[in-house]
């Protein structure tokens, strides 16, 4: 009896014992369920930042700010970690240069307008004689060149001015038969027939005329320029022997010339006739001269490119000389609607034209735009930009190239890092704004050589660094002597033209 309500005890013991551990696996299991669900209806916090509990768009290498991170770590760029861009401060493209800082910089806006603007571009064009008025001085019967008053090519002639006497020995026979038949007292029948065969042979009326009234023959005839011009072409001698139909010489008038526009092949499609030319002389641009385009001449010139357009200008005053140098604008005659910005405002990279454009937040962001012709001291912008959106005007000087796009513009945030709560920048006036800004952190030294020393260092929140590991220039190779690799040391460099110089390196305390 006694032995079975022992082996009842050692059973209930032993039951007790199962239900216990039974429960406390329950109760584990059921708390990491019970964590396990808690972690889940929690939202993520991996885009929180633990110290400032402050929401983060992406983390990014200050230094190459255009590739993303979506969770922190080092920067596979350089050796440092990388940094937090946070929803309140960067949910707005771009960056915020402090007020100061842009006084500082020179940084001025211009406001994008739309202008009613005539279609219009600039080209070269040089001035030649009118052709279309050039005359020329020809023979009309066979002779011999008795004086010759023109002296040489290009020289400057007035109307009805003498250019050769022509000795024509052929003249002589009919004048002597009409003579004849006048004193023989010959019917006018007789003496028209002598006067048509005279005039058949090319003998001026005035010689006709002159036979009438003084009774003696003539053999020369003097040829005049018939306008004002200039002797292009003098192709006799003296003594020299003509026939007819020979040219003597061309007189080319100086009262109208051609302008020949080259206008660059790009714009070929863009040249009309009938459009305005507004011609400026090279040597005093208070001279202007305008027109038409009269029309396109066919053909592209393989030496220069450019396709030629002609128009008439008027030189009433002979200011002008065939070859001058123009500059023209050749312009529409009805104005269109343009969007345009400051032609000063346009960064041209080569490969892509880049304006600075003000957020509505303040904030600068570059922004990659068409343009089209300029206006004057304006460009047209095609595309990129609207109406009544700032730019930046002046101050580009610090983000003239791609390059500078991609790390001038961080360096200029962290020269104005928020919660900073004031301006990096001295005043204008003080002596250190026109001075060599200097920086400086401590770190341990990697590597000494001759021309650099490369650190480890703790961030430098005046330039927006975190910390890295980074190479810096020295003055001379023999500055810094008793730096040694291991070395904990303070340093103070600035940044020069072949990037940052170190000005000052000292120990820390002697650690190693």
């Amino acid at each position: 009896m006694e032995k079975k309500q022992l082996v009842r005890a050692v059973l209930a013991v032993f039951a007790a014992v199962v239900l216990v551990g039974a429960g406390y696996v329950a109760g584990t299991h059921g708390e990491e369920m019970g964590g396990a669900s808690a972690v889940a209806a929690t939202p993520s916090s991996d885009k929180i930042d633990p110290k400032t509990g402050r929401k983060v768009l992406y983390w990014h290498d200050p230094m190459v700010p255009n590739q993303h991170f979506d969770k922190p770590g080092k920067s596979p760029f350089m050796n440092m970690q990388l940094e937090p861009v946070y929803a309140d401060e960067g949910g707005s493209s771009g960056i915020r240069i402090d007020a100061g800082l842009q006084q500082n910089l020179g940084i001025r806006y211009a406001t994008v307008r739309r202008q009613d603007t005539a279609e219009s571009f600039d080209a070269v064009g040089t001035t030649q004689f009118d052709e279309s008025m050039a005359d020329v001085v020809q023979s009309r019967v066979t002779g011999y060149i008795d004086h010759l008053y023109a002296s040489a090519p290009m020289q400057r002639v007035a109307k009805d001015a003498p250019i050769a006497s022509l000795f024509v020995p052929d003249w002589l026979a009919p004048q002597e038969e009409y003579l004849a038949l006048k004193r023989g007292g010959m019917d006018d029948g007789m003496l028209a027939a002598s006067r048509a065969r005279m005039r058949a042979m090319s003998i001026p009326e005035g010689v006709i005329a002159s036979l009438d009234r003084t009774g003696k023959a003539q053999t020369h005839v003097t040829l005049s320029a018939p306008e004002t011009g200039v002797l292009t072409e003098l192709n006799v001698r003296d003594g020299a022997m003509v026939s007819p139909g020979q040219t003597l010489a061309k007189v080319s008038g100086l009262s109208r010339l051609w302008l020949i526009v080259e206008v660059p092949e790009a714009l070929a499609l863009q040249v009309r006739p009938g459009m305005t030319v507004d011609a400026v002389f090279v040597g005093d641009p208070t001279q202007h001269f305008t027109g038409h385009i009269r029309e396109i001449l066919p053909g592209i010139s393989t030496s220069s490119r450019t396709l030629q357009a002609r128009l008439e200008i008027d030189n009433a005053g002979l200011k002008l000389t065939p070859g001058m140098l123009m500059r023209t604008r050749i312009g529409a005659a009805k104005p269109v609607s343009r969007l345009l910005v400051p032609s000063e405002a346009v960064i041209t990279t080569g490969k892509r034209s880049v304006v600075i454009a003000r957020n509505s937040d303040g904030r600068l962001q570059p922004v990659e735009v068409t343009v089209g012709n300029d206006a004057g001291d304006n460009t047209e912008v095609t595309g990129g930009l609207v109406e009544g959106q700032q730019v930046v005007a002046s101050g580009q000087f610090l983000i003239d190239s791609e390059a500078s796009l991609k790390s001038v513009l961080p360096k200029l945030e962290g020269a104005a890092a928020p919660g900073a709560g004031a301006s990096t920048a001295a005043p204008a006036s003080s002596p250190a704004a026109t001075a060599a800004q200097t920086y400086e952190t401590t770190g341990k030294v990697e590597k000494v050589t001759p021309g650099d020393i490369t650190f480890s260092h703790q961030p430098v929140p005046a330039l927006g660094w975190g910390a890295m590991t980074m190479t810096f220039g020295k003055p001379s190779p023999t500055a810094f002597p008793d730096v040694k690799s291991g070395e904990a040391v303070h340093f103070v460099f600035r940044q020069s033209d072949d990037g940052y110089m170190l000005t000052k390196v000292e120990p820390v305390g002697g650690a190693k």
